[in-house]
């Protein structure tokens, strides 16, 4: 069962919503947090040179490209990553069969902070800040307030090598932040993404999966 995407409502970022307006808090050290009252155009104003690139594994010429959709606050997304990735990327994105895209679902503000972490690194780190982000969502969720959440990412991103002064950049970027979520807004409406775990499959989707059926699923297109 995959966490349903939420198209409207005020605890959900909604591709229909119309955009999403990037504040800066009061609070000293937290990141910007969303604005529900927010202007359309400035989260979707985008032309080329606004968007975020996506995040790649493999091979740019594999004979298949898988594209996840998927959220660092979801469970599902994160028992994925535990159990079905680790799997998928040795046998299939390391040894030339798959080019494998990343892209970042936004349900909350959490979610987005943490994704402004992992891109904090460069292309270079984001996979692996990414993996201790799923390894320890529990933990750097639990404390389930603003100050306390910013805190436990800003340690992942230390523990990644990241420089204090270099996260508070990051978190503090409210026009990459608007940007992000203008790219996640995009591609999302673009592919028709309802839930997370999703994946675009040369260009099919599908939803969540083990890795048997993922596996099966490759096989058959790399056979065709």
């Amino acid at each position: 069962m995959s966490k349903t995407y939420l198209v409207a409502g005020a605890v959900a970022l909604a591709v229909a919503a119309g955009g999403f307006w990037m504040t800066r808090t009061e609070t000293a050290n937290l990141p910007p947090a969303f604005s529900a009252a927010a202007v359309a155009q400035e989260a979707a104003a985008g032309s080329e040179a606004q968007m975020v690139p996506d995040m790649v594994l493999g091979q740019a010429d594999a004979p298949v490209t898988v594209v996840e959709y998927a959220s660092f606050t979801c469970p599902h997304c994160a028992n994925f990553h535990d159990t079905v990735f680790d799997q998928l990327k040795a046998n299939y994105i390391d040894t030339g069969k798959v080019r494998f895209v990343y892209r970042e679902v936004y349900f909350d503000k959490f979610g987005l902070w943490a994704g402004m972490i992992a891109r904090c690194g460069g292309p270079e780190k984001y996979f692996g800040i990414t993996d201790l982000i799923y390894d320890t969502q529990q933990e750097w969720i639990a404390p389930g307030d603003a100050a306390g959440i910013a805190e436990n990412l800003r340690k992942i991103g230390l523990k990644a090598g990241l420089g204090k002064d270099e996260l508070d950049a990051c978190l503090a970027d409210n026009d990459m932040a608007k940007a992000m979520v203008a790219t996640y807004q995009a591609n999302a409406q673009k592919d028709e993404i309802n839930s997370t775990p999703s994946f675009v499959v040369d260009g099919q989707k599908y939803s969540n999966m083990s890795y048997e059926d993922f596996a099966k699923l490759l096989d058959e297109k790399l056979a065709n």
